[in-house]
């Protein structure tokens, strides 16, 4: 099993899509659950998800995917979102050897920093949890997140900064990768307070309820391409000075010293659902 860390740099490669349409809710996902939270408007291009203390709602696509880019537009819960868990995802049928590719945001106390947890199932197993802290306010507008699954790797981009690469090694090293099981996209909105924010130690303020999230522009395209090592390497060098810039200035505008906030290989289990152990590394 891979060895669990938070990142901000280091990715050694990066990928070529083919350009994308915007899809329609009304057209291409299906409400899953909520009884009404879910709430589809403006002709499809807008979706809303929403929790309370008695329920939280989601979609799914209507179409399953075997590799392709999947791309969604999130303007994430304002104020205090303690103890809530937005997703967007992909995962195969649900049984006890599913595969599945996570965004899960984590949310926080008013003015807290949202965390990004990503993970990655294979036949069933996960613990391959990272977290990342997003260097904007992601509630003031929307963002782009992307997941993108290709034969040869996945890799997790927030608005074109990819902050997470997972190789296919094949059978170097022993370990697997989710490559034999077709998968549909969910986006979904649950109560975590059990364990999202601060290991469970702040839970949800229902008196703020309903929590409610924004979703649009949602894409999904099968047909990925990869590009030549040499582009890779330049693409590298320049997506790390632009999150180092944007991070640096998020900082700076709290007031918060940017050799001060590194912290090294932290364990923070409980930090965690009882399924892993996370190793917090911030890097500069």
């Amino acid at each position: 099993m891979a060895s669990p860390s938070v990142f901000l740099l280091g990715l050694s490669s990066f990928l070529y899509i083919i350009s994308l349409s915007a899809g329609n809710f009304l057209k291409d996902v299906d409400i899953i659950f909520g009884d009404g939270r879910a709430k589809i408007i403006d002709d499809g291009d807008l979706l809303s998800l929403s929790l309370d203390k008695f329920s939280g709602s989601g979609f799914g696509s209507k179409k399953e995917y075997l590799i392709g880019r999947f791309d969604v537009d999130i303007k994430l819960i304002p104020g205090n979102s303690a103890g809530t868990v937005t997703t967007f995802y992909l995962t195969s049928p649900w049984k006890a050897n599913h595969d599945e590719i996570d965004f899960e945001f984590l949310g926080n106390l008013s003015g807290n920093p949202y965390v990004v947890q990503t993970n990655i199932y294979i036949n069933g197993e996960g613990n391959r949890e990272q977290q990342v802290f997003l260097w904007f306010d992601p509630t003031k507008d929307f963002h782009t997140y992307s997941i993108i699954w290709s034969p040869r790797r996945i890799v997790f981009m927030v608005d074109e900064i990819p902050i997470r690469e997972f190789k296919n090694h094949g059978s170097r090293d022993g370990l697997a990768y989710p490559n034999g099981k077709a998968m549909k996209v969910y986006a979904t909105m649950w109560n975590g307070e059990d364990w999202a924010t601060m290991g469970g130690r702040v839970k949800s303020d229902w008196s703020e309820a309903p929590f409610t999230a924004w979703y649009r522009n949602f894409k999904a395209e099968e047909e990925v391409k990869e590009k030549p090592f040499a582009e890779e390497a330049e693409e590298k060098e320049n997506y790390e000075k632009k999150l180092k810039k944007a991070r640096s200035k998020y900082l700076r505008d709290r007031g918060i010293d940017d050799g001060y906030s590194m912290l090294k290989l932290v364990k923070a289990k409980s930090q965690l659902p009882p399924t892993g152990e996370l190793r917090v590394e911030a890097a500069k």
